[in-house]
């Protein structure tokens, strides 16, 4: 039994990517069947429903696969997981490796990221009217690429991997989104590419100056400093480097003023495209600004810290000030993101404990509560067909459990005691506060103005007599959307009652990164601490 655990642990991080990417293609060739007209101008095939069990099949599949990861992880080491690590030779030339490694950082955002395509798949069921095949197939895709992102230990793998995640995005958008999709899908792909661009340019020149991609090579020869031509270029280099990746990940957060794509991308998506969307592909830009721009370029982290925490404490503010005024829901949620991310990046620059623990814990926290923010936003746009504020009131009445569960996750956003919420934004503000106190008093506004643009939402909805005669006969939420809901209403709890868990893995990557900030390693990384 163990020797096939420990065979499974060389397999997994591979498993998890193969398994929609395979999926995907399988669902490609599976025969529609019979064409028929729903009555609604909608084409469907006969084998619409046997693809929608097989598309979250293969996505539960890969969930019950990613949770031998926190199962089987060794909290002793605190790098990369060496019993995890996969290691090929792919391109002799330029000397590209299928290279795969998860750590702290990475592992719980790879969870998160195999929760929630089932959970859109489910939530989705009913919502896709037309080319499901195709929906089901960018799904699977979107998802590998996505989890990818987060194992690539090769940046040439982790660049594919990362523009990878765009085309299905793009299309989800563009193909299945409302009245404006195709202008909100080219935008995302437009800002989103030609900010990548900077990032490639800049792997391009490390690997010239290290003659690796390998993304712990580049690593101990930045830190330390071994090669004399890259002593000699990296002063010159470093700021310019530093930017090329912050550029292209600040756009993914999106970081204020690098946010304007964002709500069009949101307010178009389809309800599963904005559940991933806002649960993992920003957090791809706050895991890109960790595990490269800080952890990579301390020095230079320290440096462009006044100036990024600023934008940061901007977007805080900013984000919560126009999701105050917005009369669109969708878009209401889309700048609360932007507000949250915010919070995010500012304590990953608080170079202390507190605020890079919260910093990684918030992006999780984010993950659950808004991509239940967007599921619920979707169950009514299924019954409206609009997300327009003041089309509702009232619907506390005909819909006392979305009302429940709905209220759950506003408390879970604004981060009330003993939710999720709570534990991220408490340390981030701990870290922001040690690092300056004006830091912390102005990020302390932003949560008072997210209490108050949820908690008015909220009064809007579901509070007042229904004024408008269509949500007098409202269903509630059914079977189906309660199961996709309950993982996450579920994990709004447990999260903040018993974070512990989540930091045991967090805590000690963290660290070593911020602890980059204040001393060298003595000695290089090496291909043990994966």
């Amino acid at each position: 039994m163990n020797e096939m655990m420990q065979q499974f642990d060389k397999l997994v991080l591979t498993a998890v990517i193969a398994i929609p990417a395979i999926g995907g293609v399988l669902l490609m060739l599976f025969p529609r069947g019979a064409k028929h007209d729903d009555g609604h101008g909608h084409t469907h095939y006969s084998s619409d429903n046997a693809l929608k069990w097989g598309a979250l099949i293969l996505s539960l599949i890969t969930f019950v696969a990613s949770l031998h990861l926190p199962a089987h992880f060794d909290y002793k080491v605190t790098g990369f997981q060496p019993k995890f690590a996969v290691d090929i030779p792919w391109i002799a030339s330029p000397n590209i490796h299928y290279n795969l490694g998860v750590d702290g950082l990475s592992m719980w955002l790879v969870v998160m990221t195999t929760l929630l395509v089932p959970l859109s798949i489910i939530s989705s069921w009913n919502s896709i009217h037309g080319r499901v095949k195709e929906f089901l197939v960018l799904m699977l895709f979107q998802e590998a690429a996505m989890i990818g992102v987060f194992l690539a230990l090769d940046m040439f793998l982790f660049y594919v991997f990362w523009e990878a995640t765009l085309i299905p995005m793009a299309l989800l958008i563009g193909v299945y989104g409302h009245e404006r999709r195709v202008y909100a899908a080219v935008k995302f792909f437009l800002y989103t590419m030609v900010a990548s661009v900077f990032m490639l340019a800049a792997i391009i020149w490390l690997y010239i100056k290290t003659g690796s991609f390998d993304y712990l090579t580049i690593q101990n020869a930045l830190l330390h400093s071994g090669d004399a031509n890259l002593v000699a270029a990296l002063p010159a280099a470093a700021p310019w480097l530093f930017l090329a990746f912050f550029i292209a990940f600040a756009v993914k957060v999106p970081l204020f003023p690098f946010h304007t794509w964002l709500p069009d991308a949101h307010v178009e998506a389809p309800t599963a495209g904005s559940i991933l969307l806002a649960g993992v592909l920003l957090k791809m830009g706050t895991y890109g600004i960790m595990r490269f721009n800080v952890a990579l370029f301390p020095e230079q982290a320290r440096v462009h810290a006044p100036w990024i925490i600023a934008l940061a404490l901007i977007g805080i503010v900013y984000g919560a000030l126009v999701a105050l005024v917005q009369p669109n829901l969708k878009k209401l949620i889309a700048y609360s993101s932007v507000s949250h991310l915010g919070f995010v990046v500012l304590g990953i620059f608080s170079f202390n404990p507190a605020g890079a623990d919260g910093a990684v814990y918030q992006m999780l926290n984010h993950g659950v509560s808004t991509g239940a923010l967007f599921m619920l936003a979707g169950m009514l746009y299924d019954r409206r067909h609009t997300y327009e504020i003041k089309e509702f009131g009232g619907l506390a009445t005909p819909m006392p459990a979305y009302a429940m569960i709905f209220l759950l996750i506003t408390l879970s956003s604004i981060g009330l005691p003993l939710m999720n919420g709570f534990v991220g934004e408490f340390l981030i503000l701990t870290g922001a506060f040690q690092a300056k106190g004006l830091y912390g008093m102005l990020a302390t506004t932003g949560v008072i103005w997210s209490a108050g643009y949820m908690l008015w939402l909220y009064q809007r909805t579901f509070f007042g007599t229904i004024k408008v005669e269509a949500n007098r006969g409202l269903a509630d939420i059914d079977t189906r959307e309660r199961l996709a809901l309950a993982p996450l209403v579920a994990l709004a709890l447990i999260m903040g009652l018993a974070s512990p868990y989540w930091m045991k893995a967090i805590d000690p990557a963290a660290k070593a990164i911020n602890e980059a900030h204040t001393t060298r390693r003595s000695a290089p990384v090496t291909a043990e601490a994966r």
